[in-house]
């Protein structure tokens, strides 16, 4: 036999109070003096008592629910901004509920329709694509709502999202003070407004220095199309000097990619990553990388949200957070790297000019480049718009 679970009036009969007292100790509405209270959260931990949501909208027509949808709950950057909402609004007496898009339209639809059923206080959205096929449900229910990361067009709603052009072109411009000039651009997808926000500021950092277009590579949203993809274009390209990866999704992909062809990082290849996660600082080279400020992004889509929720009716707002460039061993300078490579071949670099080991003058260490190799600084923080 299946125990009945306890109800609102069994806690009210336990405590002898009303129903009404009980509710107004549970949802702070209305004050209650101390003993009451204390008979009510006596009566409630002594029966287990676990309100329900449900019942809960149909009688306030509310509910403490903040609801998030993203496109992919594998990939940890859309789980690192859950999180840290999560974090930001616990204080505060709100519950979470996530649902993910898997990237597509109809499911991003079919996701908001069960979510907004159940009347959350609000909603924090990463679209799926630029289209944002939601939008529409979500204003016709007039849920206050923000959306993240992926901004395109004029949205009516308050959006938070990094400086997708400066993060390209701060990345760009690190290769090309390390001397690269033949840079490949790992993308996932140019169908999404922030990879070619990403790609455009890459693009006007090497304008600026009188250098060509970088080469620019769509690796997809999967992994076997991602290494399918950069695998042939190594195959019908020479090697570039350096990648700029623009995502943590294509950052994977490239390394997987250079392993698999025998390649070192950075003495073949230099190799910037997007985001920063521990694995990256773990490596036996660890990752230069741009860093996304999520904890800030899910901290203030919240703070935008609770406003609208209390009742702000301010234009909306657009916040554009800066990115910060992290120097690590994964990006050298262009002839520390042609150094190294010949040190393995039984050649050496002196004043600049590449000699043999006959001609050098004195032996060769395959693993002593004779120049030595320079290391860029530390931390170098981007400026935003």
């Amino acid at each position: 036999m299946i125990e009945r679970s306890a109800s609102i009036n069994d806690v009210a009969k336990l405590a002898g109070v009303s129903p009404a007292t009980v509710s107004n100790v549970l949802t702070g509405r209305k004050p209650v003096s101390a003993a009451l209270v204390a008979k009510v959260e006596a009566a409630v931990e002594a029966l287990d008592y676990r309100a329900d949501p449900r019942a809960s909208t149909l009688r306030s027509g509310g509910t403490r629910i903040v609801a998030i949808l993203v496109p992919d709950l594998d990939n940890p950057f859309f789980t690192a901004i859950v999180s840290s909402v999560e974090k930001t609004l616990a204080p505060e007496g709100y519950e979470v509920i996530v649902a993910s898009s898997h990237g597509a339209d109809s499911m991003e639809r079919s996701r908001l329709k069960a979510i907004l059923a159940w009347r959350p206080a609000g909603l924090i959205v990463i679209p799926c694509s630029d289209g944002f096929a939601g939008r529409e449900l979500v204003e016709a229910s007039r849920t206050p709502y923000v959306i993240a990361d992926r901004v395109t067009g004029n949205p009516s709603a308050d959006t938070v999202s990094i400086d997708n052009e400066n993060a390209g072109a701060a990345g760009a411009r690190h290769l090309i003070e390390l001397g690269h000039r033949t840079i490949l651009i790992a993308a996932t997808t140019l169908g999404l407004a922030n990879i070619r926000q990403r790609c455009c500021g890459a693009r006007e950092a090497l304008r600026a220095h009188g250098l060509p277009e970088p080469a620019i590579v769509e690796l997809g949203l999967s992994d076997e199309t991602a290494l399918a993809r950069l695998s042939d274009w190594f195959d019908r390209n020479p090697a570039p000097t350096a990648v700029l990866a623009l995502t943590n999704f294509t950052t994977l992909s490239a390394l997987a990619t250079i392993a698999e062809r025998g390649l070192r990082v950075p003495d073949d290849i230099s190799l910037i990553g997007f985001d920063d996660y521990t694995w990256m600082r773990a490596r036996r080279t660890p990752l230069t990388a741009i860093a996304q400020p999520v904890r800030d992004i899910g901290r203030i889509a919240w703070d935008r949200l609770s406003a609208r929720i209390k009742g702000d009716a301010s234009p909306a707002e657009h916040v554009l957070l800066p990115c910060e460039l992290k120097v690590r061993a994964s990006t050298i300078p262009v002839v520390d790297a042609r150094a190294r490579t010949d040190a393995r071949a039984g050649r050496s670099w002196i004043g600049g000019l590449r000699t043999s080991p006959r001609n050098s003058g004195s032996p060769s260490d395959p693993d002593r480049p004779d120049q030595p190799i320079r290391n860029a600084p530390e931390g170098r923080m981007m400026g935003g718009k």
